[in-house]
């Protein structure tokens, strides 16, 4: 009987020990404070990502509607980028992969390349790459607006003359849940990181 007891001791240890823990909210947080039962109880208010609008591969206009209750990953890219963005762009292949068919996800590329990225060169990059999914869009916008939406995600977007293909970016994989508050950062040139974004993926899904 003891040795029953201790085993059902053991195993509910584990069972505590392999819940995931939550994802952080990330960015600067505000508080506020409501009045209930004439208590001040306080709130807080969790950074989300700027507002964009910009136009999408299919030639349909991509905005924080679009994604509005959804889990989403972002990356910034540029289609003749000779160094990461090859990696990046079939990483979040794996991703797109990983998740097709399902509604409550969606995936986002902006391009940082408004002169040479038109909506026909990300169409034919989106086919280059086979993409099947479609809830994944790759965009564009003007240079200004697009370097100003990738501080908003917290991450580096600019020009370098110096740089190849005259452009600097981050590699990050960005995960936002469906409130669009940033929940994680991935590197997308590591194996690794894409794995941990489809488990984390996963997890906020099953919040929804």
């Amino acid at each position: 009987m003891r040795w029953i007891l201790l085993i059902s001791i053991v195993c509910s240890l584990i069972s505590c020990n392999s819940k995931k823990k939550p994802l952080p909210i990330l960015g600067q947080h505000d508080y506020v404070s409501r009045t209930e039962g004439g208590k001040n109880i306080p709130d807080t208010v969790y950074y989300k990502v700027p507002d964009f609008s910009f136009l999408g591969h299919r030639s349909v206009t991509i905005n924080k509607k679009t994604i509005e209750g959804k889990v989403t990953i972002v990356d910034f890219f540029f289609t003749t980028c000779p160094t990461i963005c090859p990696v990046m762009s079939r990483n979040m292949k794996k991703i797109s992969q990983e998740f097709l068919g399902t509604k409550n996800m969606a995936m986002l590329s902006f391009s940082i390349d408004a002169i040479h990225d038109s909506v026909p060169v990300l169409n034919k990059y989106a086919s280059k790459l086979n993409v099947e999914n479609e809830n994944w869009h790759f965009m564009v916008c003007e240079k200004k607006k697009t370097f100003e939406l990738a501080k908003g995600f917290m991450i580096s977007a600019a020009e370098d003359k110096n740089a190849p293909g005259g452009l600097i970016h981050s590699g990050a994989f960005i995960l936002l849940d469906g409130q669009q508050r940033i929940r994680a950062y991935y590197d997308g040139t590591k194996d690794e990181d894409v794995a941990k974004a489809i488990a984390d993926i996963k997890t906020l899904l099953d919040e929804i």
